[in-house]
């Protein structure tokens, strides 16, 4: 690869980022389904856990998925008995996610499973290998948050032109 262009090299990295994302997502839905899970179930009861009495919409934009999406889970996690939805004091209509002592109890199990799969994943890099992957991961998530403001922010204003020679 040393020969790659530079332009060749980025796109390279690019899908191969995509292939590791695939993978370690079948990687880790294989590993939930261990104990009766689906990735998507384990990730919404680790983020119940940490924004405890969320709103589903809250919930949903931590997430970053659709609000319907959320709600089937969570309806699936309430038959469970892993989550509860309460009523907001103020709002009847809003609710409120509540992780239950099952999920709680769930979740002590998967916390060593989590750490299993990272090991697994992580195995061959040293610790500043790992924060260097986390520190360039990190920067490309903000390039890729700034470059799909601009994008939108431009489309915008296409789009306003667009209307305006209509």
């Amino acid at each position: 690869m040393s020969c790659m262009k530079h332009a060749d090299l980025r796109r390279e990295i690019l899908f191969e980022l995509s292939d590791v994302a695939r993978a370690m997502r079948t990687h880790i839905d294989q590993r939930a389904r261990q104990h009766g899970m689906t990735r998507a179930q384990w990730a919404v009861l680790a983020r119940v856990q940490r924004q405890e009495g969320a709103t589903q919409t809250e919930l949903a934009e931590a997430l970053e998925i659709q609000p319907i999406s959320l709600v089937r889970l969570v309806d699936r996690l309430c038959a469970q008995g892993l989550v509860e939805r309460r009523a907001h004091a103020k709002d009847r209509r809003v609710n409120l996610l509540h992780l239950t002592d099952r999920g709680r109890d769930l979740l002590a199990e998967l916390t060593p499973l989590g750490r299993d799969i990272a090991r697994e994943i992580l195995d061959e890099l040293s610790e500043s290998q790992t924060l260097d992957l986390l520190h360039k991961l990190l920067l490309m998530k903000r390039n890729i948050k700034s470059a799909s403001a601009k994008h939108v922010a431009n489309g915008a204003e296409q789009g306003g032109r667009d209307a305006e020679a209509r």
